[in-house]
């Protein structure tokens, strides 16, 4: 899960500066694509290593089916890392996005108003697309957070295993989304298709 949100905040950073970048794409040249993959993976071992070595614990999820951090233990040593989980593994992510796509959508509004006809559809498009990745990211990913965080600091048994169920499903398959979501809105993709 956590590499599946690191990669598409490295993802959506990489579209733009590859969308904003002054040279043209080199398509033959997978350094930036490797950095990315060991970035999200190394990244995401430093996070979820802590539990082997007894920062928090491992255990069974929801109905035993799946394995993730013990989100019932209410010690200090479990919600202490819970909340550095939920900082940086979601918000960091999840505000690396917004910068991202922000910043993306301004330099094309910027390109747009040189270029004033094709411009403003191309603006649009990008922002139906942007609009939709950042809301399919929170669909998928904070009824995870809120189930993990009542789970940790709310009443105990607040949270039934049968109620998990769905948010875990979500969060675990987030990372189909962005690329359906990008054949589907981008125009010079669907055309090749």
């Amino acid at each position: 899960g956590i590499v599946s949100l690191i990669s598409l905040a490295v993802l959506s950073y990489e579209r733009y500066c590859t969308m904003t970048g002054t040279t043209e794409a080199d398509t033959t040249n997978y350094r930036k694509t490797w950095a990315g993959i060991v970035l999200s993976w190394t990244y995401s071992l430093i996070w979820t290593a802590p539990p082997l070595f007894g920062w928090s614990s491992y255990g069974p999820e929801g109905p035993g089916a799946t394995c993730s951090v013990n989100w019932h233990s209410k010690d200090a040593n479990n919600a202490s890392y819970i909340v550095c989980l939920f900082i940086f593994c979601l918000l960091i992510p999840f505000v690396v996005i917004v910068y991202s796509y922000g910043k993306l959508l301004r330099a094309v509004r910027q390109v747009s108003g040189i270029n004033k006809g094709m411009g403003r559809a191309r603006e649009q498009r990008i922002l139906i697309m942007v609009v939709v990745m950042v809301i399919c990211f929170l669909l998928c990913w904070l009824p995870y957070a809120t189930v993990a965080l009542i789970a940790t600091f709310g009443k105990p048994g607040l949270i039934t295993p049968a109620a998990s169920i769905i948010p875990s499903i979500l969060a675990k398959s987030s990372t189909v989304y962005n690329p359906i979501i990008y054949i589907f809105l981008n125009k010079q993709v669907s055309k090749m298709l």
